[in-house]
């Protein structure tokens, strides 16, 4: 057996597959009180990435029938991963790497500043965003309709734009030394005011049951209540948001590469894109359940996906192992072991400038929140999940983008 249980008094079981990985205890006991939850299928799964989250922990995997908790969602919905592998080598990229990244910089919007479409940053990009805003609107419309304090929200201005916190985009080489690209971003402000306005609306509709649950941000949808379907409705048009806006990302990644790498390249091979954050449907064990992915990534036998490690560490390419007990999933990273401001005290510029030395990024103290030493050690995370999923490829990163 390669996960541990821990024990939850009225509750169902919680298998834990992080051997040889640390959970503070606050984790532990925010995962007892889910376990705790009625409508829970089961048990729990938490991947080795495992931390303190809002309502319940970051790198968990919470399966349920009747009903849906949109706190355990969460904010960010649809935050994922993408990658592609190129035609490229090390060989091929130039010797200084400054301008790949101030090139992905340009192309890209990040951090707090919006799309200068007026400017010509985006090259092609005003016409494209168009074109796949066009084709989201009217799920928003149906959306908007019935919850009009959404149409405010940052919705084409943020298409095609990556953001803050952890959010990335790296150029990496594999074992081979073959260059891949790969960014992590997600549904962006709309997605964040989406999961805000039905984490209320769950609270508003329990609020004389609040008390008897283990945690307020615990609040649920029953299946059948009235605002159960356009959760979910809207949960999936925010999905469908965040893995368009990387895909948009990555053609201008691409795009800018190609500007500055005069060989001509492929880009379109074992490109993946995977959620991390999200509820699908999904059949387990022979019944149907409502699977919410907390920080952790799908794997299905055979389904690849992408493990980062933390900004200048290793990340990984795996292919799933279909392991049911895990609900045929894996973490989503190395996970933090400290809070940012826990990181800031603790860390400075140098220590940040020393960890990331091998990387062409940032170095100044508004990224020192994301040290490598404020998370996990990912050769640990990855050797707890060895039934989950295998290695197919190793990146390190030499250029990374942060927002």
């Amino acid at each position: 057996m390669s996960y541990q249980l821990l024990e939850v008094a009225d509750g169902k079981p919680v298998k834990m597959w992080t051997t040889g990985v640390p959970v503070e205890p606050e984790a532990q006991a925010q995962l007892r009180k889910a376990a705790q939850l009625p409508f829970i299928f089961r048990h729990l799964a938490v991947m080795p990435d495992v931390h303190l989250g809002k309502g319940s922990t970051i790198g968990s995997v919470i399966p349920t029938q009747g009903a849906i908790i949109p706190a355990a969602v969460g904010v960010d919905i649809g935050c994922g991963m993408m990658a592609v592998k190129t035609s490229l080598t090390a060989a091929d990229l130039p010797e200084n790497l400054h301008r790949l990244r101030s090139e992905i910089e340009r192309a890209v919007p990040h951090g707090r500043t919006p799309g200068r479409r007026d400017q010509g940053a985006w090259g092609q990009t005003p016409g494209t965003v168009d074109r796949m805003w066009a084709e989201l609107l009217p799920g928003f419309e149906r959306i908007t309709e019935k919850y009009p304090r959404l149409k405010n929200t940052n919705h084409h201005q943020h298409l095609g734009t990556l953001g803050t916190g952890n959010h990335f985009i790296e150029v990496c080489l594999d074992e081979a030394d073959h260059v891949w690209f790969m960014l992590h971003s997600g549904s962006r402000g709309v997605g964040n005011a989406i999961g805000n306005l039905f984490i209320e609306l769950a609270q508003a509709d329990m609020r004389q049951h609040l008390a008897n649950l283990p945690d307020k941000d615990l609040a649920y949808f029953r299946e059948g209540s009235a605002h159960f379907d356009d959760y979910v409705a809207a949960v999936g048009w925010a999905q469908d948001y965040a893995r368009r806006n990387r895909m948009l990302m990555m053609q201008h990644v691409i795009s800018a590469a190609r500007g500055v790498i005069r060989k001509p390249f492929a880009a379109e091979v074992e490109a993946v894109n995977c959620h991390h954050n999200y509820v699908q449907q999904e059949t387990h064990f022979g019944a149907a359940v409502l699977v919410t992915r907390k920080g952790a990534v799908s794997a299905q036998k055979g389904q690849l996906g992408i493990i980062p490690g933390s900004m200048g560490a290793k990340s990984y390419i795996v292919r799933g192992l279909g392991n049911e007990e895990s609900f045929c999933s894996c973490s989503h990273g190395a996970g933090r072991t400290m809070s940012r401001n826990e990181a800031k005290r603790r860390f400075n510029l140098d220590d940040q400038i020393r960890a990331t030395r091998h990387v062409e990024c940032r170095k100044d103290k508004d990224v020192i929140d994301e040290i490598p030493m404020a998370y996990k050690d990912i050769d640990a995370v990855m050797r707890a999940q060895t039934d989950l999923v295998e290695i197919v490829h190793t990146l390190r990163q030499v250029v990374c983008v942060k927002g």
